[in-house]
């Protein structure tokens, strides 16, 4: 089959509703990011002033990129960089922007594979909520708090342990990564449309579910003003950076997801509305996250500023001295798991896509290929954690002299990857497409056309653009 026939093919796989497409892509944008990021940030940065500026630049600079990556995807109908190729040539210009496309399907790959071990971290949590909540379901009282048979110290020294366990670490990340592909190897309709119909009401029910716990058992007051009280002695310049990180990135930019997921929609559907709808989803599930864990957190007293660890550590001992804390545990790592293996799925079929139809290859091979290979830098990723922590592939870089295997994966594609893409993105959109091309397929007109056409040529390249400087040379912060 040839390259034609195959991206034909590709795009033949074509969402069977808009509200099949709606859900997968807000399935994409919604991730660890989200649950477990956003909450560490907010955290970490002071709350309430964070929170509004992460919600101006979603509004600013994610969604009119949002926008330009599913306008792309919609006008080129084939993966990430025959699209891109399409519209290059549709609008008269070098083959060469085709660049951006490898390079946002390099991100999706590298972001899976350490992605995935993240995510095992997550299938160890819910397995061991589930079985203390099996335990309490047997001993007559389900509703009792989590793991009452060990010590605070026990219980945050799980993931110290677990980090030691090299077997159990390679058997999640092959459980999760085996679940991604399984579920990408059955197609758009029978897999990705699936799994999201299911998953994602599934995940929202979770999440509000958990947020009334919250506010019933936690400390939902002093919650509230935390996340929307603005101090904004605390948005320092860093503090603005990672908002502003965070809130392009946690919606899929610059990863080639919403390329290929752009080139199943059908041509007749308006694009705007939907790419609306992604934004003002990903932005109330990382707000409604927070008024999950924070509640908990002031409730039993914890540090709201602990960093990565209050999710894998600071909430399990939270879990210890609440009510009903065997069942929100389990209910709580379960809802993660979610929202994980939702983005994972959009974050191997951008390569699968590819695969497809510049290669020619059938669905379960290139799923295989790409899940197989992203496996095996995520098996590096995590002897990173133990026996490889003294590895440094980067080391004549200063910004990565320091970093193990996993944080170099991850610091690369976050510092530089993915704002490069987005970036360039920007850049094709807003100065180097046809611009009646682009009109056509966004559906604005008008004032809000103009207004979108200002945000990606002028306002979204100069904010990414200081997300690439700033990630690169971070004294500049300082």
């Amino acid at each position: 089959m040839g390259a034609k026939s195959t991206a034909a093919a590709a795009a033949s796989e074509g969402w069977s509703s808009r509200a099949a497409f709606i859900l997968a892509a807000i399935g994409a944008a919604v991730g660890l990011g989200n649950v477990w990021r956003f909450p560490t940030l907010a955290g970490q940065n002071g709350g309430g002033a964070f929170v509004l500026f992460y919600i101006a630049c979603v509004a600013l600079i994610g969604l009119p990129l949002i926008l330009s990556e599913i306008l792309i995807g919609r006008a080129g109908r084939e993966d990430a960089v025959g699209s891109i190729r399409q519209v290059a040539r549709r609008s008269g210009v070098s083959a060469r922007w085709t660049s951006v496309g490898w390079i946002e399907l390099a991100a999706a790959f590298f972001v899976l594979s350490f992605y995935s071990v993240v995510a095992g971290w997550v299938v160890y949590y819910a397995g061991v909520m589930g079985a203390d909540l099996l335990s309490a379901i047997l001993a007559g009282d389900p509703f009792r708090p989590a793991l009452i048979g060990e010590g605070p110290a026990a219980v945050q020294g799980r993931m110290d342990d677990l980090f030691a366990n090299i077997p159990m670490l390679f058997a999640m990340h092959l459980v999760f990564m085996g679940a991604t592909f399984a579920i990408i190897a059955k197609g758009v309709h029978d897999g990705i449309e699936k799994a999201a119909l299911y998953l994602m009401p599934a995940f929202f029910v979770l999440l509000v579910g958990l947020a009334v716990y919250g506010a019933i058992v936690g400390d939902v007051s002093e919650s509230a003003a935390f996340l929307f009280t603005p101090d904004f002695s605390r948005l320092t310049p860093i503090a603005m950076n990672e908002a502003l990180g965070q809130a392009l990135f946690s919606v899929g930019l610059g990863s080639a997801a919403l390329m290929t997921y752009g080139a199943y929609i059908s041509p007749g559907e308006r694009l705007a509305p939907m790419a609306g709808m992604i934004a003002v989803a990903d932005t109330v599930v990382a707000i409604i996250a927070g008024l999950v864990i924070f509640p908990i957190v002031f409730a039993v007293g914890l540090d709201p500023a602990a960093g990565p660890t209050l999710v894998f550590q600071s909430l399990p001992v939270a879990f210890q001295q609440m009510p009903g804390g065997a069942l929100i545990g389990f209910l709580f790592f379960v809802l993660i798991f979610f929202a994980a293996l939702t983005s994972s799925i959009s974050l191997l079929e951008a390569p699968t896509a590819w695969g497809i139809a510049e290669r020619g290859w059938r669905r379960p091979v290139s799923a295989a290929i790409f899940a197989g290979g992203a496996f095996v830098v995520g098996v590096a990723c995590l002897l990173s954690l133990n026996v490889w922590s003294e590895v440094r592939l980067l080391s004549f870089w200063p910004i990565f002299a320091d970093s193990n295997i996993f944080d170099t994966v991850d610091g690369f594609t976050g510092k530089v990857l993915l704002p490069l893409a987005a970036l360039l993105t920007a850049i094709f959109v807003g100065w180097r497409a046809d611009r009646n091309l682009v009109s056509a397929e966004t559906g604005l007109a008008g004032a809000s056309l103009v207004m979108w056409r200002f945000l990606v040529a002028w306002i979204c390249p100069l904010a990414v653009g200081l997300i690439l400087v700033l990630g690169l040379f971070p004294v500049l912060t300082a």
